[in-house]
């Protein structure tokens, strides 16, 4: 199987193959650059020549890109939204020119303006975005959330909502968090909730575009709408949900 984790780039991005290596992963997340911040620094052709070494070295593959926790590209605010808008493109082509194939986004928050007029806006935002990176290999992932707030993409018909009215759909993925999904009210704890939950994931948007998942236990019960990761085994998820899953023949190469 494909596990790993998310991965500091502290002292350079370079050396993030090298420390996933040696906690046993074989594939990892990371930033691409300061998750709290807007700016970043460009990264230089030898540092992105150094990854990709170590990439092969450490036997990593593949990577998986995780966006700046500031954007929020369902903003009905413009200065916020256009913020976000230029935000995300750097991010699509810092992942891009690191040659990594997956970047993973929270849906982002309607701020009270309804659910409807933010998925609508994300639409916009994602059409924008693919319009002006024509050719990039990056797929964008969509992040399933607990629907703490007013985020979007608790309900998996919201995910599929976004991929199914945009006009590059091929270029869209999903990422599964255990947490958000439990929080948000499809009870993947017990054997039953578990199986039908991927059956409606596969009826509404396609077991196809799943491309990665969040392995968290959540210190939150079912339909809390409240996003708190626990480690796996600690939390109200408990180890078996983690061991079905590990064993889920439709889930070893994802």
């Amino acid at each position: 199987m494909l596990l790993g984790a998310h991965i500091s780039i502290s002292g350079g991005i370079f050396y993030a193959p090298i420390r996933g290596q040696e906690i046993g992963c074989n594939t990892i997340q990371i930033f691409t650059k300061n998750a709290t911040q807007w700016k970043a620094r460009k990264i230089s052709p030898d540092e992105i020549e150094k990854f990709h070494e170590n990439l092969i070295s450490y036997n990593i593959a593949p990577v998986v890109a995780h966006d700046s926790y500031l954007i929020n590209l369902a903003s009905p605010d413009n200065e916020q939204w256009q913020k976000s808008l230029q935000a995300f493109l750097e991010e699509m082509e810092r992942a891009e020119s690191l040659k990594i194939p997956y970047l993973v986004t929270h849906p982002g928050s309607h701020r009270d303006t309804g659910e409807e007029a933010g998925l609508k806006k994300l639409i916009e935002s994602f059409n924008i975005l693919h319009r002006k990176t024509r050719g990039l290999q990056l797929k964008v992932l969509l992040e399933t959330t607990a629907g703490q707030g007013s985020t979007l993409g608790y309900r998996f018909e919201h995910i599929a909502q976004i991929i199914k009215e945009m006009e590059e759909p091929e270029r869209m993925g999903v990422c599964l968090d255990t947490c958000h999904t439990y929080a948000a009210g499809y009870n993947i704890k017990e054997e039953k909730g578990y199986h039908k939950t991927w059956e409606d994931f596969d009826r509404i948007i396609g077991l196809s575009r799943l491309k990665a998942i969040h392995l968290n236990d959540s210190k939150k019960g079912l339909g809390s709408h409240i996003d708190r990761h626990e480690h796996i085994g600690k939390g109200v998820l408990g180890l078996e949900l983690f061991n079905r899953l590990l064993h889920d023949q439709r889930l070893q190469d994802i």
